[in-house]
């Protein structure tokens, strides 16, 4: 050390000039210098002693104190020191992590010894594998080494004694699936066979999509390959032996998951189509559906991509099938107004809106599994036509005749009641139709007389009404039992013209 030689090299000059003084016979009542600047003081000579003078020393000056141990001091210090500082930077010994030691080392540096570990990690295949020999590096190996270093240092610095020689950080190394596979697959290439997915296709002859079974293949097993890699770091190994030979490969897409979406397709197609409100104005036929979309296998996944290009060609004519004239209600009244039946159903006319965006969105909806697609139209409302119909029957001129909003529909001569069974005159309504039934008449003798087999009855008075008249074609002459006889058609007529609550005029 330098200081040290600096003392000795001092007092070693000192001494050489006081010999030399001493040796010349320079008078010692003069300055002696030890070094520049230091002085040393002397008295005068003594009394001789006979010839020869008494040579008395000069007085010595006290001795400077030796700074050598103050030095050794500061050196141990600055030692305590510099242990201080570096133990506020490193990793408490006997810390691992994933079983890769990091102890007394700077987060930094164990990052980089977790890296080269795992990439430097070798892996002899066995068997089919002809002792070929991969690295971590070659496996697409990884792991988080900044990450867990941060993690170790964090929780166990080297300043912190308790966390010495702790239990093992535990981390995840994962082999990335794509490069492992290549790699394998050049190592040993015998020991693969590629297995085959399921998959979902349109079969026209049900109109169903169907599925084309999977196929099972072989490979090296990557998961378990990537867990003997685990478990050897961790025992503290950077080497390890795995079987090369060829193990079953499942495929990506399973029967399961086919059926799955099979099921699924075929449940959208029930429902496919053009919707107008909850309305599916236009059904899509399945056969046509097939050609907007298709059931594919996209790294292992299922899934539906639908074509938007064959979609438009149906948008550009799906006006031809929504596009309509509005349909006016046609309702039959009494006099008072009150709608007895609705002939017509009122329809509002419609056109079809902007479809634009249609085929973009038919698309989107099909390939999250969605059939329905709204469509936006302008509806023209329609108008309610109310139509007053009434019946009068003359029994004078033995006449029924039909009236819509006053003008005759038709008139027809009829057989009303005989005068021992006259029909009844007053203001009716139609409360009752029976298609066809046996009828029971009173004789004015008492006798019952049975007719089968009568049709299109329509009653408008107690047992009296009209029907059809198979029995006699004597029209225009009082032949019934209180009922008003027609022709058969005509009956009919009536029958479906007229509906409960009718209008009915019996008069003379």
């Amino acid at each position: 050390m330098k200081f040290v030689t600096d003392l000795i090299s001092a007092q070693d000059a000192k001494t050489e000039k006081l010999t030399e003084a001493t040796a010349s016979g320079d008078t010692l009542d003069t300055v002696a210098t030890t070094k520049a600047g230091d002085e040393v003081p002397t008295d005068s000579l003594p009394p001789s002693d006979g010839d020869q003078p008494l040579a008395w020393a000069p007085i010595e000056p006290a001795p400077k104190k030796k700074r050598l141990g103050l030095w050794i001091g500061l050196g141990v210090g600055a030692l305590a020191i510099g242990a201080g500082a570096a133990s506020m930077i490193l990793i408490a010994p006997g810390t691992t992590v994933a079983g890769i030691p990091v102890g007394w080392l700077t987060p930094g540096a164990a990052a980089e010894a977790i890296d080269a570990h795992v990439a430097e990690t070798e892996v002899t295949l066995t068997g089919a594998g002809d002792e070929i020999v991969l690295t971590g590096a070659d496996l697409g190996a990884s792991i988080d080494a900044r990450g867990l270093a941060d993690a170790a240092f964090a929780e166990r610095p080297l300043w912190n004694l308790g966390s010495w020689m702790g239990d093992p950080v535990a981390g995840d190394i994962t082999l990335d699936p794509e490069t492992a596979d290549a790699a394998l697959r050049a190592a040993v290439p015998a020991s693969f066979t590629d297995p085959v997915d399921a998959g979902v296709v349109f079969d026209a002859k049900s109109a169903t999509f169907v599925v084309t079974p999977s196929e099972t293949g072989t490979a090296v097993d990557v998961d378990a390959l990537s867990t003997a890699m685990v478990d050897a770091i961790a025992d503290g190994a950077k080497s390890l032996e795995f079987p090369g030979g060829p193990a079953e490969a499942a495929p990506a897409v399973s029967d399961e998951d086919a059926t799955t979406m099979a099921t699924s397709v075929n449940t959208m197609l029930g429902t496919m189509g053009f919707y107008i409100g909850d309305e599916r104005t236009v059904p899509v036929k399945p056969a046509v559906a097939s050609t907007w979309f298709a059931v594919v296998d996209v790294d292992g996944e299922l899934q539906i991509t639908a074509d938007e290009t064959v979609i438009q060609a149906t948008v550009d004519t799906l006006a031809t099938s929504v596009d309509r004239a509005p349909v006016n209600a046609k309702n039959i009244v009494d006099s008072a107004g009150t709608i007895l039946r609705t002939e017509t159903a009122g329809v509002n006319g419609r056109a079809l809106g902007d479809t634009s965006g249609l085929a973009s969105d038919v698309a989107g909806k099909l390939e999250a599994g969605d059939g329905v697609f709204p469509i936006e139209v302008a509806e023209t409302k329609f108008e309610s036509v109310n139509l007053l119909r009434t019946i009068d029957v003359n029994l004078s001129r033995q006449t029924a005749t039909l009236y819509e909003n006053g003008a005759v529909v038709r008139s027809w001569a009829i057989s009303s009641g005989k005068s021992a069974t006259p029909t009844d005159a007053g203001n009716f309504r139609v409360y009752a139709h029976v298609r066809e039934q046996t009828m029971k008449s009173r004789e004015p003798d008492g006798s019952i007389t049975e007719t089968p087999n009568v049709p299109w009855v329509t009653y408008f008075n107690g047992d009296e009404g009209f029907h059809g008249t198979y029995w006699h074609n004597d029209f225009g002459n009082p032949r019934s039992h209180g009922c008003v006889n027609m022709p058969i058609d005509v009956a009919q007529y009536v029958y479906e013209w007229s509906p409960v609550g009718l209008e009915v005029a019996v008069h003379y």
